[in-house]
């Protein structure tokens, strides 16, 4: 019989802004795909996406089946499963673009990268919420879970996909920073970080990463190679003006001239067609999805919890925040894609999976149950 304190802890706010953020995502992406489904109805890319939806929202109602605890056994084998998984990725992957990504199964091409980011975020919540690890740890016990966030960082910006490592580093300091950090080691990263740009640079980037860095301050340098994207990307964003020019008419779209508009620059695609206040509508979604989350991590019964809900909520944040900004022009590209919204399978899946651990950990709070 069920507990019915797991129906009444349920956040029904958190599934109706999912499904928010999701529908417009849809209607944007079907507009993104207008021209390629009219002109190649057979490559049907949002049938797909619409399938690989309706499989999310079933892998969201499975998340929400099993206690949230458990995962915490399970977790360093989900973490090796995948980091095995990334590691065949280099030796067989499916390669696009010049990128080595995907592991084709059964006509799907499946982005081990993102599960990851589910995978670590696990793996760091149950390491942090050992017994053993005091707020403020020493520098000794954040040294194991730094190592379990650069392994697959590194694995996985020599496919290349620099937005996913990014998105997990910041992931992971986000956890360590929640879970408490001393100043001087603030500090340290700091120096470090200083220190390490003249050889990153010089050493660590390839011309095409160093470039698209470049293009971010003077796009028009080369307004027909790296600063394409930009520059087409800020010209659909700023022609849709306050209201946009409506849905399916949007002229950067419908003529072309926006590179990867249904994953990386979808934004643009919906800027363009529903202009300021479509785009605030869509931000606030997003706000508001973040901050309901963070409700659900300030009542979770325990450490372990609370850790999951910080942890796929800066997922969220920081992958939203990194396209937005790209789109814009205030950020390199990278290509990362907009949660929720962006095509993708392997990401929506994730995505949805994410939500429902959420909803888990608010289901399961019963410790904290307020008065």
């Amino acid at each position: 019989m069920m507990d019915r304190r797991l129906v009444e802890n349920f956040d029904w706010s958190i599934v109706f802004l999912f499904f928010a953020i999701s529908c417009l995502g849809l209607l944007s992406l079907y507009s993104a795909l207008y021209t390629q489904i009219q002109m190649n109805p057979t490559r049907n890319l949002f049938i797909k996406q619409v399938i690989w939806f309706a499989s999310g929202c079933l892998v969201f109602v499975a998340t929400l089946l099993v206690d949230y605890q458990k995962l915490k056994k399970l977790a360093p084998w989900m973490y090796a499963a995948t980091l095995l998984a990334l590691a065949v990725v280099l030796v067989v992957g499916e390669g696009i673009k010049g990128s080595r990504r995907w592991l084709n199964i059964a006509g799907f091409n499946l982005q081990p990268s993102e599960f990851m980011k589910l995978v670590l975020v696990l793996q760091l919540a149950r390491m942090f919420s050992s017994q053993d690890v005091e707020p403020y740890p020493p520098i000794k016990q954040l040294i194991p879970a730094v190592l379990v966030s650069l392994v697959p960082a590194v694995l996985i910006v020599v496919e290349p996909d620099l937005g996913t490592t990014l998105c997990l580093l910041a992931v992971a300091f986000t956890m360590i920073f929640v879970l408490g950090i001393r100043w001087k080691y603030l500090i340290l990263i700091a120096i470090v970080g200083a220190l390490s740009i003249y050889p990153l640079w010089h050493y660590g980037l390839k011309e095409y990463q160093k470039e698209r860095v470049r293009t971010v301050l003077a796009p028009e340098r080369d307004p027909m190679g790296s600063g394409y994207h930009t520059i087409q990307s800020k010209v659909a964003v700023g022609s849709g003006m306050m209201w946009g020019k409506g849905f399916l008419n949007g002229t950067q779209n419908k003529l072309r001239f926006l590179p990867e508009k249904h994953t990386d620059f979808i934004f643009s695609v919906w800027a363009e067609e529903w202009g300021f206040w479509g785009c605030t509508v869509m931000i606030a979604l997003f706000f508001l999805f973040v901050c309901a989350s963070l409700r659900v991590a300030r009542v979770a019964k325990d450490r372990f919890g609370m850790l999951v809900v910080v942890g796929l909520t800066a997922l969220i944040m920081w992958q939203a925040l990194i396209n937005i900004g790209m789109v814009i022009g205030l950020l390199p590209v990278v290509g990362i894609t907009l949660p929720f919204v962006s095509y993708g399978g392997s990401s929506l899946l994730t995505l949805c999976a994410a939500v429902g651990l959420i909803e888990n950990v608010s289901m399961r709070r019963y410790a904290f149950r307020p008065r």
